[in-house]
């Protein structure tokens, strides 16, 4: 297992997985792919484990079969509602005063910052900082080695459920997989698809899934809010499915092959043939009546997002790219109504940036967050085979455990 890193991201509507491993010169390639249909949540959290359980071995044992690895831990990571972020500020008097700023001055800064009562039912995901302040002097991305007084930062606390964390991790060890660590999806997801360029401009990346529509944005090279809108693609399904009066696997079949949400796109002339239900012979409708029931609801998800975005941000303008992933940003006309509700041009589809080998299903927006998993462990996989597994027992207990582990790493990237 210590030549390869496998990504698993479980999704509401699908579970997929990403097998990579370094060649001989070093440089990461992605050997195998793996997809499977989930059953066992909603809204991005686990209801049922055995159905959990079944999806991931499929999909596990497609990965498998294509990389020719035998899979026994992997990486994952989580999102939706179950996610919460605050911003905090901490400061400190420099160890040494007036001296040189160290990596001590550096941890204890970002424990002040920490310093805030987190409820027992909630454990810290990450802690990401954002930037330092030294003697007043702001946007400082690595105060050490530099002389000061005083040491200031401000960070972005996640948090997560520690039971639907849990839940999470007991459905991946009941499908015979160790987890070796646990990670952010819209970190991961931001980690595979947003360029350096577009991560120190500012961007919001929106996640568009099954069960929830999962938001990170970033400023100036940092993290400064996540947050989650309940409604995704299973809902934009359901209201076809209503208005229609067909099954909801009938109108998720629809959606997919003929769906679309911006109605510039379609021809006037177009058709889709809908099945009869109860006897009923099948009913011929126009594209543009399909898109008049998809487009108000992926607007709504549109709006939502932005209106969250604003009140985290206190911004009344967004500013920088909008990139959009996930299995709903496939549909046609997404982009053109992203730009249309957030009042820009600047949107686009987030492919997964590309590694050696990289096998075409995996350059995809659905892959953003499985591949983005494989990113940020690689080097982690490479120098700590043999890790131990992360263990929900051993986070309730430290406060975070192995989380915090992760903030460290990450705060490399940013």
């Amino acid at each position: 297992m210590s030549d390869i890193v496998v990504g698993l991201d479980i999704g509401t509507s699908n579970v997929r997985v990403v097998v990579a491993s370094y060649t001989e010169d070093g440089n990461l390639q992605v050997v195998g792919v793996g997809t499977s249909p989930s059953t066992g949540l909603k809204k991005g959290v686990v209801l049922n484990i055995e159905s959990t359980k079944q999806a991931i071995n499929a999909a596990v044992e497609s990965a498998e079969l294509m990389s020719g690895h035998e899979i026994n831990c992997c990486y994952t990571a989580i999102g939706g509602n179950q996610i919460e972020s605050i911003n905090q500020k901490g400061f400190v008097a420099v160890e040494h005063q007036g001296g040189e700023i160290t990596n001590s001055d550096v941890e204890r800064v970002i424990e002040a910052a920490c310093s805030i009562q987190i409820p027992p039912d909630r454990k810290i995901l990450h802690v990401l900082p954002s930037t330092y302040t030294v003697d007043g002097n702001e946007g400082i991305k690595d105060p050490r080695s530099m002389i000061a007084w005083r040491l200031e930062t401000e960070v972005l606390i996640v948090t997560v459920a520690v039971t639907t964390a849990q839940n999470l991790i007991r459905s991946i060890n009941q499908a015979g997989y160790d987890v070796k660590n646990l990670m952010l999806k819209t970190l991961a997801a931001s980690r595979s698809i947003i360029t350096k360029e577009e991560r120190e401009l500012g961007a919001v990346l929106i996640d568009l899934g099954g069960g929830t529509t999962d938001v990170l944005v970033l400023a100036d090279d940092a993290p400064v809010c996540t947050c989650s809108i309940p409604v995704g693609g299973q809902m934009v399904t359901k209201d076809i499915s209503i208005v229609k009066g067909i099954s909801f696997d009938t109108a998720e079949k629809i959606k997919l092959s003929a769906g679309c949400c911006w109605e510039d796109y379609i021809d006037k002339y177009e058709e889709v043939l809908i099945p009869g239900v109860g006897g009923r012979p099948p009913e011929a409708i126009s594209r543009k009546e399909l898109c008049s029931i998809i487009q108000p609801r992926m607007e709504e998800i549109f709006t939502l997002v932005n209106e969250k975005i604003q009140v985290q941000t206190s911004s009344k303008k967004n500013v920088g790219n909008i990139v959009l992933c996930g299995g709903g940003s496939l549909m046609p006309g997404v982009v053109e109504l992203a730009a249309h509700v957030f009042g820009t041009s600047a949107v686009r589809i987030g492919n997964p940036l590309k590694m050696g080998g990289m096998i075409e299903e995996c350059y995809s927006p659905e892959f953003a967050t499985a591949t983005g998993i494989v990113l940020s462990f690689a080097e982690e996989a490479r120098k700590q085979p043999e890790k131990n597994r992360y263990s929900p027992v051993e986070a309730k207990q430290n406060n975070g455990g192995i989380f915090k582990k992760l903030g460290d790493y990450l705060k490399e990237f940013f």
